[in-house]
This record gives structure tokens, sequence and C-alpha cells, in this order.
């Protein structure tokens, strides 16, 4: 069973042969190697390089959680989205060759683009929890996957800005939010449209039974004997 501080050292070590190396030419024996641990520890702390993968992005979502700042909740909801997400970019700063690398492999293989797509769904749904945002259920999936594809979109525009300020990064936060406000109020309105339809469904179903169960009442068939014919 591999120690919390070997995982650590396996986690590090990925990120810094991904800030070198394409993710595809980063085996898992070259990092047990460069680790300096053996592959049976290597086995036990991550069995792929997708779960490596998926420990960074946890790493990045407790960075973020545990900077969240508290005065946030008199702002807008937007608004704390806008700073949950400029924190998540800023905690992955010192990663930003490993996060390059990342996108690249994405890019070129749709297989793995989905597997982090799944990653990167997960993660939205928590900076929706960090920013207040109440959605649940299959809402939360659409949303948490509009808002992965969304930050996607703002990694790319980070990882070529030499900026410090990072001026364009921050545009395109911006101009990605109010397309997801834009996106929310619709998806609100077919939530809505999805109620009325099951209230009116279940109303007309109800509304049917009543009528058929008055029509076997005034039945006159129902329950009555055949009155005999008269005789001549």
């Amino acid at each position: 069973m591999a120690t919390a501080k070997t995982r650590q050292k396996i986690l590090q070590t990925f990120l810094e042969l991904l800030s070198e190396h394409p993710y595809e030419d980063v085996s898992l024996p070259m990092i047990a190697e460069t680790a300096k641990v053996k592959l049976s520890e290597m086995r036990s702390a991550y069995a792929s390089k997708l779960q490596l993968v998926a420990a960074f992005a946890e790493k990045i979502d407790t960075t973020v959680l545990d900077g969240l700042d508290g005065d946030m909740g008199e702002q807008p909801p937007r608004d704390r989205l806008f700073d949950v997400l400029m924190t998540r970019i800023d905690a992955l700063a010192s990663h930003r060759e490993a996060v390059r690398a990342l996108h690249a492999a994405a890019r070129h293989d749709p297989g793995l683009a989905l597997d982090f797509n799944r990653l990167e769904v997960r993660s939205q749904k928590w900076m929706l929890i960090a920013a207040g945002i109440d959605v649940s259920g299959v809402k939360a999936t659409i949303v948490g996957q509009a808002l992965a594809v969304a930050f996607a979109r703002v990694v790319d525009v980070w990882l070529d800005e030499a900026d410090e300020g990072m001026p364009r990064t921050m545009a395109r936060l911006d101009k990605e939010l109010d397309k997801g406000s834009s996106f929310m109020k619709r998806l609100n309105g077919v939530e809505s449209l999805a109620r009325g339809l099951r209230s009116f469904l279940r109303n007309a179903s109800s509304g049917r039974k009543r009528h058929e169960s008055r029509d076997d009442e005034a039945d006159p068939d129902s329950g009555v004997e055949e009155e005999a014919p008269a005789r001549a």
C-alpha cells in the first residue's frame, strides 16, 4: 500500500514530466523510475495515467475550495462564479506546461478527450457548489458540462497569455459567463415547461381515471340482471 507521501511524490513527478514531454510519451514505468519508486508502489498508488489526471484535478479542486473567500455571499451568483474560476486559474498557474500537455493530448485523441471531460465536469460541479449555485440531478450534469466546455475555452486563452494581469483570460471568462447566463435562462425555461407538461399529463391521467370510474357507475348493465321478456 503506497503511503500518502509516495502518492504525492508520484503525482508531482507526473506533472513535472508532463511539463517536458507529450502526454503520450509519459509512461507509468517512466514515472516510477523518475520518482524512484518500485513498480509495485506505482501500481498501488495509481494504476493508470488517467488516475493521475484525476488526482491532479482533485488537487486543484481542493486548492480552490480551501481558498474560498467567506465574503462572496454578498455577490451575485455570476460574480461569485467568476471569482471561483479565476481562483482555479491561479491554482493551475504553477502547472501551466502540464496543463498545456493535457490539452494537446485531448485535442489529438477523442477517446482521451471524453475521459478528461468526465473529470472536468465533476470538478465544475464542485466549482458551482463553491460559488453557492444550487443545481442538482440532471440539471447539475447539464450545467456542469456547459461550464466544462466554457472553462476549456478560457484555459486555451490563458495558456497563450503572457500578461500576468491576464486581461484576455478575464475578458474571455466574462464572455463565456455571459453566454452561460443566457443558457441558464433557456434551461430554466425548458425546465419550467417540462414541469408544466408533467403536471398537465398527471391531471389528464387523473381526469381520465375519474371519467372511467363515472362511466362504470352509470353502466346499466353493471351488476343488474337482465329483465325477462314480457309474455304475450
